[in-house]
């Protein structure tokens, strides 16, 4: 769903070319603004969608959700955590089943060993992809405040007189 909605972005955004071959300059910011214009009433109808889900409404309704919703930058670090910490845990889960299945066989010590280690390894692991997450969002949102305030810059409507 998401994946024929992006293509079909990407596509409205690449500029076509005119019979010369390139752009004025002067008809460039009007359809830039008309493309943005487009992007946002997309973008604005996909976020509607998610937003008016039921299981969304729920989780947003809980006070969990209420909390993350007041501290955007500790709900981007928690997405990035967990969207990061998926792989090592499914190691470590699919580690434990094995290792399991061992000790049916008879190798009970063998078993809590590798259990330990991997135990530590995944704190470990897991350590580390909290920093790295932290130090991903904290970058995300450095580079959206950068970008929109470019954005609002550039396409602010005082200064599209000085296109004209």
């Amino acid at each position: 769903m998401f994946d024929c909605a992006l293509c079909s972005l990407v596509e409205e955004l690449i500029p076509k070319e005119t019979k010369v071959g390139f752009r004025m300059a002067k008809e460039e910011p009007q359809s830039i603004s008309k493309d943005l214009q487009e992007l946002q009433k997309k973008l604005s109808l996909l976020i509607e969608s998610i937003q008016t889900n039921s299981k969304v409404v729920a989780f947003m309704t809980s006070p969990v959700g209420q909390y993350l919703d007041r501290h955007p930058f500790l709900a981007l670090t928690l997405l990035m955590f967990i969207a990061m910490s998926a792989v090592p845990v499914g190691f470590f889960l699919l580690l434990v089943v094995l290792t399991s299945l061992a000790a049916f066989v008879g190798v009970i010590l063998l078993e809590g060993l590798v259990i330990s280690v991997g135990g530590l390894s995944l704190l470990c692991i897991l350590c580390g992809l909290a920093f790295v997450s932290l130090a991903m969002s904290g970058t995300i949102t450095v580079s959206y405040m950068v970008v929109s305030s470019l954005i609002s810059y550039w396409f602010s409507p005082s200064l599209s007189l000085f296109w004209l």
